[in-house]
């Protein structure tokens, strides 16, 4: 029988480095536009958390109101509603502090959104329990 010769090519195991650059570029086009596509759907994901949140602030509220008579003035704040109420007053999704105030008489709860600051636009805008 005749041996058969094998090329240096046939024998080469693994990739070459050209091949692997090329791997990992693809990888990273891909994981790119994944990270691009996810960004926006996690700022409206914090949006909606913020007003969960406002909402169940809200709930509370109407329970203090139910028990108390009234409202609890915006220098008490949330805090009072814990832990009868609830069991912790927290941040918004952007970590900033809710603010409570009440406009005759009634209470409204704001997220300044994520800036931080009243007013803005798109992510930036504020979030109210007016506009639930």
């Amino acid at each position: 029988m005749k041996k058969r010769t094998t090329s240096l090519h046939k024998l080469r195991k693994g990739m070459t480095l050209l091949e692997v650059i090329v791997v990992l570029a693809i990888i990273a086009l891909i994981g790119s536009l994944a990270a691009l596509a996810f960004i926006p759907q996690m700022e409206a994901s914090k949006r909606d958390a913020a007003r969960l949140d406002i909402a169940t602030f809200m709930k509370a509220l109407d329970l203090y109101y139910t028990s108390k008579g009234n409202y609890p003035s915006a220098q008490a704040g949330l805090q009072v509603l814990v832990p009868q109420f609830l069991p912790k007053v927290k941040n918004d999704p952007w970590n900033n502090p809710f603010v409570y105030l009440l406009e005759g008489g009634r209470p409204v709860i704001i997220s300044y959104g994520k800036d931080g600051t009243p007013g803005g636009e798109g992510n930036d805008a504020d979030i109210s329990s007016k506009d639930l």
